[in-house]
């Protein structure tokens, strides 16, 4: 009954709390929660964009609206389909890597990258790298050290640390945590050095360490810590960052964050509990223990079921429904200006006009006709039924190359004219073809968003999603087909 993102996104989390309170691995759980997520979006009107994408495609060219339940019968037995799917295979496909509740052990060999500023006094001052090893940084890789605007790179060898000097490390949290436990002075300059609050005898105070992952749609993407006013903002200093993509040599401060970016942080543990209300941060420790309620819940869900109850009745529009609700979000105070503007993604307006101006393109210029006339003519000697299901099936294959948004936009008038091509009664069981074929975003981690959300946290490879996705494409390719002239009297 809500876009199926955000409950993925909180859902997170609970997730990484079941795997640990199971001593499972969380890549064994991640997967099927995005593949859950778009199971329930297939099954309703609003349960993703690309279903509302392609119902306004149905209104403009054949001047109907698709009903708010007019998908979920065969959406229902499709989402059985894939959850006895998971249930039985993925077990067997899912891989067995550190999870959350892993990265957070001292074992854990995530890499982040951190910085140690060289001060006067400093443990590291004076000190030689060993056959090009600095053996004061145990457990560490010193990528780089930058003194002034001169940047070293290994091998080291003829270089003496000073003060001033910067030393770009590689390090698990286990290592860094060592180096903190074993060298206070070194904790209490990182703290006091980014305004942290010393206690009387001017040592830090009690503190903490733990991740957080850099959300979707975050203010903090394409900025710097420093840029951030990171410490002011969250009352915890940044010590390491880690990106499953590359690993990046240069200062901690120059690093722009993006979306999935992995950030170690230091601070007083009632900072983290204040952390967990944000919408720019995930955490994946403390947000384990339970899931915050706010003062305004309740009134979110009076809001929602109005806004669910008044689209299906038809009473409203989506499209006014959908605005009623975000009004009435903004008013109550469930929602305010700076949050509603930040979940607008500009760059999913860009693709998505993009895509309506292809989509009309073919449209107006017959190429959506054509398109249809070669389905049509490849499929229709074996009837009806093979043609909804070759849609289905090329639907679903590119909507995991290219987005199930741009897809959908393409593939509704192609399958509106192949239903005029065939002098169909009613042209609904093809469009529904292309908006089950586009929901089929399981074999690609780049198909849809919730995927993306779920890779860093589950340590999943591009692999993993073809091996255990691709499969679950195919089966619900053949349960369409075998239950479609069920559902469409064909």
């Amino acid at each position: 009954f809500v876009n199926n993102t955000p409950i993925v996104i909180m859902f997170l989390p609970v997730m990484s709390a079941i795997a640990h309170r199971m001593k499972s691995s969380a890549s064994k759980l991640m997967m099927p929660l995005s593949f859950i997520s778009i199971f329930a979006g297939m099954t309703t009107l609003i349960g993703t964009s690309t279903n509302l994408l392609a119902a306004e495609a149905f209104d403009r060219i054949e001047g109907r609206q698709l009903g708010f339940f007019e998908q979920s019968p065969m959406g229902l037995v499709l989402a059985a389909a894939g959850m006895v799917y998971l249930l039985v295979f993925s077990r067997f496909l899912l891989p067995v890597r550190e999870g959350l509740t892993e990265d957070i052990a001292p074992t854990s060999s995530k890499q982040f990258l951190a910085q140690i500023e060289v001060t006067q006094g400093h443990f590291l001052e004076g000190k030689k790298p060993v056959a090009g090893m600095f053996t004061d940084l145990p457990d560490m890789t010193v990528r780089m050290i930058q003194r002034g605007e001169r940047a070293f790179l290994p091998p080291y060898e003829d270089i003496t640390l000073r003060p001033g000097d910067l030393v770009i490390v590689a390090a698990t949290r286990a290592a860094l945590q060592n180096v903190l436990s074993r060298q206070p002075d070194f904790l209490q300059q990182v703290w006091q050095s980014a305004g942290g609050d010393l206690d009387d005898s001017g040592k830090p105070r009690r503190l903490s360490l733990t991740e957080a992952v850099i959300a979707p749609g975050s203010r903090m993407v394409g900025r710097t810590v420093e840029m951030l006013g990171f410490r002011r903002l969250t009352r915890a200093v940044t010590l390491g960052i880690q990106r499953r993509s590359r690993m990046i040599r240069t200062k901690l401060g120059e690093i722009r964050l993006e979306s999935g970016d992995t950030l170690l942080l230091c601070g007083p543990p009632d900072a983290f509990l204040e952390m967990r209300q944000s919408r720019d941060l995930i955490l994946l420790e403390w947000s384990q223990t339970e899931i915050p309620l706010t003062t305004k819940t309740l009134a979110a869900r009076a809001i929602a079921l109005g806004l669910v109850i008044s689209a299906a009745s038809g009473l409203l529009s989506i499209l006014h429904a959908s605005v009623l609700g975000a009004v009435s979000m903004l008013v109550t105070g469930c929602l305010n200006y700076r949050q509603a503007s930040r979940s607008l993604d500009l760059r999913i307006f860009l693709v998505i006009g993009a895509a309506l101006a292809m989509g009309m393109a073919l449209e107006k210029t017959g190429a959506a006709s054509a398109i249809a006339h070669m389905v049509v003519n490849l499929a229709s000697p074996y009837g009806t039924l093979a043609v909804l299901s070759s849609l289905f099936l090329a639907v679903a294959i590119l909507t995991n190359l290219l987005s199930n948004a741009a897809t959908a936009i393409l593939f509704s008038p192609i399958a509106l004219s192949a239903a005029h091509e065939l002098n169909a009664s009613d042209p609904l069981p093809f469009l529904l073809a292309v908006i089950y074929g586009a929901n089929c975003s399981f074999a690609t981690p780049i198909a849809y968003q919730t995927n993306m959300l779920v890779m860093g946290p589950g340590h999943y490879r591009f692999s993993d999603f073809v091996r255990f996705g691709g499969p679950l494409v195919f089966v619900l390719w053949c349960v369409f087909t075998l239950f479609a002239p069920w559902r469409f009297d064909l």
